[in-house]
């Protein structure tokens, strides 16, 4: 009735939003992206390992996406394994990664059948204020954007995969998912 949000936005206006991007979100990470989103504030972190590829899908790596709801965040979750909307926000994030093609999984396979990238894409909710699906898809996108993977190759005499660290390249985003969330008032 007053044409204003419990936060004090307007109803037609957005959440004010920043983003980190890099070394000043996770030092340790392979890319990695802070992101606010009014008060809801979400850190995602990738990790890059090598795997070999599972035999039916010989020429493909893997992304795995986690999100985590800790009760840091809010008192709406408590310790201990992850909740029911930590668990579907993970699902989420993976119905997105899988139905975008923002990054195709032949992408990341080195050799076929023999050495593949996996992404440990572990997105961590600090503070919780609703929109956590807006906020992680935001945050993962930003995180895989900023990813350098080494230079990888097999060595054809003893079979062992050698990293040149030295040379790194981007990971190739194919399409740019952005969640956004609405709702529709019958009258």
């Amino acid at each position: 009735k007053e044409n204003c949000r419990p936060d004090g936005r307007e109803l037609g206006e957005f959440r004010a939003t920043t983003v980190n991007i890099g070394k000043c979100s996770i030092t340790t990470a392979d890319g990695s992206a802070l992101v606010k989103l009014g008060n809801t504030t979400v850190i995602c972190g990738v990790k890059a390992e090598l795997a070999a590829p599972t035999v039916d899908s010989s020429n493909k790596g893997y992304i795995v996406p986690n999100v985590e709801l800790p009760s840091l965040c809010s008192t709406k979750f408590r310790s201990g394994p992850p909740g029911e909307e930590a668990q579907a926000a993970s699902q989420f994030i993976a119905d997105v990664i899988e139905n975008s093609q923002m990054i195709v999984k032949e992408d990341l396979c080195i050799a076929n059948g023999k050495l593949a990238w996996v992404l440990y894409c572990d997105i961590i909710c600090l503070d919780y204020d609703g929109n956590i699906l807006d906020a992680s898809a935001f945050a993962l996108l930003a995180a895989l954007k900023n990813v350098q993977l080494p230079s990888v190759t097999i060595n054809e005499e003893t079979g062992l995969s050698e990293v040149n660290l030295k040379q790194k390249n981007p990971l190739i985003i194919r399409r740019h998912p952005v969640a956004t969330s609405f709702a529709i008032f019958d009258e």
